[in-house]
């Protein structure tokens, strides 16, 4: 874990500063450059009154809703601080999600690519972009569980999995950070939100979230622990309520366990109106207190609501708030600003940027992200020389491909599924039309014997405060789909949704679906090579696809139960009008060629306690085979389960996985090895433990995958 050593200059300048100038510190203001505020805000800055700004208008920027980031606007606040008595530069923040100028898959799809390393050069290559516009400090990654896709923020973090989203994590505060924040082309990420924000009740935003210990040890602490052991340098509150007790106010989750059990040395800033929001949950009676809780808590910086600016200094000379607890918030951020280099260079000298590397690296990983999730007859991959006809709302979309969350990318940067056909089969007789009433499109579709339906849902269906109660195929969708099908035609499904969605039994109107998600600015070039052979497709689920709205929550790790509770592992109807399985499992994807493991083994199969404590592992090797024709990615996963623990252990868990090429007819062998983290659990108070008995090992290329091998621990 990455700790970083104390400066006698933070000391130095901590002993030279008013309580005003050591709460602005602590103060976080949103601006925009057309704000009619910003003279007002500059002075501030200027008093010291203001310690970090947040470029945005809103707490829920949307798509053409968020002013561009201004490098000279930047220039000119930096210069306000320099002109401050102490001259401390100003941190300056911005929802840098998936992208900048280059806009990148949504982190959900992102994470379906398995690929760590991939997903490493991407956040490098986006905040090198960000960071060459003034950009200092990134509102990412997000790290939160999700596993309610009708939850709009679920776009934005790496699915349901917590190995997944830790590995996730890791590589997004590499990409970002690299080895130091202050490093050209790196920005200080941010680690949210913490803790439990993704598990909202019935995925409705800002909800209750009611988590036990041991869930939150296990299944949505991981990504965070990660990203702590990674060395991020900030993490933002949530400002969920969880069982009872909002987060933005909780000493015990903020302090305890991200600080005293995780380890995390950063600086901790609150969600956008965190703080002043306490009143509301009703744990405080008015903004004093507010400001009180949230400080001792553990909360270092409050976003946009000036919560802290209007209230610490009258409750430090009433003696609510010492000094100590000041200092040690405002050390914190000061640490931070030195950490990433604000205090040699306030304003970074642009560099040149190489875009077209930028532009490849996404095309790559929106290649690696879409899912193929059905291919009967292997009508895919489609000839270049053949009639297709193409239509659907997505056809000749640009700004929805980029996905929420994109204020500094722009939708004429974005290549259509249209263009990308064309591109990459210049010769094929490509019929188009964007009008989907039925009444005009079977004279349409009449022309070719192939129909590819680019379909999907507007960038603007998700993000904060953009959740849907119905998640099925909307209905005119469907309806395009059916008719197709009756007219005997081959259809293709090019699914350009954000999240998850239930198919159901329309699934059966399509011989061939490609999961493409919200792929960003290269989604027309990646569609058109995965559909007609240039690319193998390769991504693999991370979230799991239910078949209908009423099963979610549905999640592959699942408790155990003594009747069956969930139909990933068994038979079993959890609804007189529904099966209990998914309609895709997590980790799922089909590709042009097949993948089979052939054999498993283990170097021991029995260790003891003693021996893993020593830090001795379990090694397993897996032998895969490639017996298509073709070349291709595999992402083969290894799954365990512990069916006889002193708590009550998930159905499955993912431990490892690793992502290879083999050529067509190639057998690999992958080697995993699992120590007392991986095949241990934790329990309730955060203790790591494993206990004696037999663990069941399964390996293969999505949640189902086989029994390989039994280890015993003694």
């Amino acid at each position: 874990m990455k700790k970083w050593n104390d400066s006698p200059k933070i000391q130095e300048l901590l002993s030279r500063m008013t309580l005003q100038e050591k709460i602005g510190q602590l103060n976080q203001r949103n601006i925009c450059a057309y704000d009619e505020h910003v003279e007002e805000i500059k002075q501030e800055v200027r008093e010291g009154k203001i310690g970090s700004l947040l470029f945005s208008g809103s707490a829920i920027p949307e798509n053409g809703g968020m002013e561009a980031f201004d490098l000279d606007f930047t220039r000119e606040l930096q210069e306000a601080a320099m002109e401050s008595r102490l001259k401390i530069p100003l941190l300056l923040g911005r929802d840098v999600i998936h992208g900048f100028e280059t806009i990148f898959p949504i982190p959900l799809m992102m994470a379906a690519s398995f690929d760590d390393r991939l997903i490493e050069e991407c956040y490098s290559a986006l905040a090198a972009e960000a960071g060459n516009a003034g950009v200092r400090w990134a509102f990412a990654p997000m790290l939160d569980l999700s596993r309610d896709p009708r939850w709009g923020r679920v776009i934005e973090g790496p699915g349901e999995d917590p190995l997944l989203g830790s590995r996730y994590a890791a590589s997004a505060v590499r990409g970002f950070q690299g080895g130091s924040p202050a490093q050209e082309g790196r920005l200080l990420a941010c680690a949210k939100h913490f803790i439990g924000y993704g598990a909202s009740e019935g995925g409705r935003d800002y909800h209750h979230t009611e988590i036990s210990d041991y869930a939150l040890q296990n299944q949505y602490l991981p990504a965070f622990r990660a990203a702590v052991r990674a060395g991020v340098g900030s993490v933002m509150a949530s400002f969920n309520e969880l069982s009872g007790q909002p987060v933005t106010g909780s000493r015990r989750l903020l302090t305890e366990v991200l600080r005293e059990q995780l380890g995390f040395d950063g600086f901790v800033v609150s969600d956008w109106g965190g703080v002043e929001q306490l009143e509301a949950q009703g744990v405080a009676e008015n903004g004093a207190d507010c400001a009180r809780l949230a400080l001792q808590a553990g909360v270092d910086m409050d976003m946009a609501d000036q919560c802290f600016a209007r209230h610490l200094e009258a409750e430090v000379m009433a003696g609510r708030v010492s000094m100590e607890e000041i200092d040690r918030a405002v050390e914190r951020v000061l640490q931070a600003k030195l950490r990433a280099g604000l205090f040699r260079q306030p304003v970074r000298e642009t560099v040149n940027i190489d875009r077209v590397k930028h532009r490849a690296l996404a095309r790559r990983i929106a290649g690696e992200s879409m899912v193929l999730l059905k291919n009967d007859r292997n009508l895919l991959p489609l000839s270049k020389k053949g009639r297709v006809v193409l239509t659907g709302c997505m056809a000749q979309n640009r700004d929805s491909l980029m996905g929420a969350w994109t204020p500094d990318g722009s939708a004429d940067s974005v290549i259509t599924i249209e263009e990308g056909i064309r591109a990459v089969a210049p010769e094929l007789e490509l019929f188009t039309e964007s009008c989907t009433l039925l009444s005009d499109m079977t004279a349409v579709m009449e022309q070719a014997d192939t129909v590819i339906l680019a379909l999907g849902e507007s960038a603007r269906a998700s993000g904060e405060f953009h959740c849907l109660a119905d998640i099925s195929l909307p209905e005119d969708q469907a309806a395009l789909a059916l008719r197709a099908r009756r007219l005997g035609k081959k259809v293709v499904g090019l699914l350009c949704f954000g999240r998850p969605i239930a198919l159901g039994d329309t699934i059966s109107l399509f011989d061939a679906v490609l999961y493409a998600g919200h792929a960003g600015c290269e989604a027309g070039m990646a569609a058109a090579e995965l559909l007609f052979g240039d690319r193998n497709p390769s991504g693999h689920l991370s979230m799991t696809l239910p078949r209908s709205v009423g099963q979610l929550p549905l999640y592959y790790n699942a408790a155990p139960s003594g009747r069956p509770v969930n139909g990933y592992y068994t038979e079993c109807r959890n609804y007189i009008d529904e099966s209990g399985s998914p309609l895709y499992p997590f980790g799922y994807g089909l590709s042009y060629t097949s993948f089979q493991v052939e054999k498993a083994r283990l170097e021991k199969e029995t260790l003891s306690l003693a021996e893993l404590s020593a830090g001795e592992k379990a090694v397993l090797h897996v032998w895969v085979s490639n017996t298509g024709e073709r070349d291709g990615d595999t992402v083969l996963q290894l799954y365990l389960r512990d069916p006889a623990a002193s708590m009550a252990r998930p159905l499955r868990e993912l431990k490892a996985y690793e992502r290879r090429t083999l050529s067509a007819g190639e057998t690999a062998e992958f080697v995993f090895r699992l120590g007392l983290e991986e095949l241990g659990y934790y329990l309730p108070d955060g203790l790591l433990t494993l206990e004696k008995g037999e663990i069941q090992l399964f390996a293969g290329f999505d949640a189902w995958a086989e029994e390989c091998a039994k280890l015993r621990i003694v």
